[in-house]
């Protein structure tokens, strides 16, 4: 009997303690169930932003392509009806596109080298010295980045006049230089800390000079924060605009941001068909570089992210 008793009593605890499996399943599944809508709603913000930013776009391309019946319709489409190419052959025909577009590519190509080249030693200086003036200097490159343009404009406009610069390609590209390079000395000097010392240290003890560590093992490393630094300085140059409209006077210099306002008739009102080809074309350039070196841009700023 008490054998009995203790024996249903042995066996009693050790049923309770046993795990319902349905209840296991149902404790996991919440977690799931959570994460998964997490990653669901992560996703749809992203998709949400994205269409954000391909909205204006995807309505410059549908505007490029539609007739004037469409363009002032009260009742706008997203796909033209009767797609036409008459107004990429009306802009060319009225604006000198090709000549701006070349003194865009110019500007923004010469400037960018040119930054990239004064910026790139710089950075290693400030990044592997680092003195008090390298502190101020970065500081100082900081803050020159919250001047706005309209501040700088007139004592800019007397300098190069006073140069013999004014309404000349040579002026604006020391512009572009001059405004670019804090941003680029400010990237690159990230970009070169990410590189370990180390590695510079141990090609000294072989017996590498200042200069071959340089070409030979810094330099390297840092290609990818190059490319990614050059790309947003000559996107800079590129879309610039207010610099452009105040420097250069003559029609054949000017710029292709300049000459999208040509498109702007006396009383304010926009020819908007060949306004959206002229602008659809100027905005093709920036979108092939980014699907061209895009690997080498995302690599870059990870580079630059890491800190030694």
């Amino acid at each position: 009997m008490n054998g009995s008793e203790s024996s249903s009593t042995g066996h009693t605890p050790t049923a309770r303690r046993r795990t319902d499996p349905t209840r296991t399943r149902r404790r996991g599944a919440a977690p799931t169930t959570r994460r998964t809508a997490t990653r669901a709603g992560q996703y749809t913000a992203l998709l949400a932003y994205l269409a954000f930013l391909a909205f204006p776009f995807l309505w410059l391309l549908s505007t490029a392509f539609k007739p004037p019946r469409e363009l002032g319709s009260l009742h706008p489409t997203w796909i033209p009806e009767a797609p036409t190419l008459e107004n990429f052959r009306q802009a060319f025909a009225e604006q000198p596109l090709w000549a701006a577009a070349g003194n865009s590519l110019l500007a923004a190509t010469v400037s960018a080298f040119l930054a990239i080249a004064l910026a790139t030693p710089m950075a290693y200086v400030l990044a592997r010295f680092r003195t008090r003036l390298a502190r101020a200097a970065t500081g100082w490159v900081v803050i020159s980045q919250a001047f706005p343009l309209v501040l700088v404009i007139i004592p800019l406009f007397l300098i190069l006049k006073g140069l013999h610069l004014v309404d000349s390609r040579t002026g604006l590209i020391l512009v572009y230089v001059v405004w670019s390079l804090p941003f680029a000395l400010w990237m690159l000097t990230g970009y070169v800390r990410a590189v370990p010392v180390e590695l510079e240290e141990a090609a000294a003890v072989d017996g590498a000079g200042r200069l071959r560590t340089l070409l030979s093992v810094t330099a390297p490393l840092l290609a990818p924060g190059i490319v990614a630094t050059a790309l947003f300085a000559f996107l800079t140059a590129w879309n610039e605009f207010f610099f452009a409209l105040v420097l250069l006077k003559s029609r054949g210099k000017q710029t292709l941001p300049v000459v999208l306002t040509h498109f702007l008739g006396t009383e304010g009102v926009a020819d908007l068909g060949p306004l959206a080809a002229a602008a659809l074309l100027a905005t093709l350039p920036s979108l092939l570089l980014f699907a061209v070196i895009q690997r080498r841009i995302t690599d870059g700023m990870l580079a630059g992210a890491v800190k030694n």
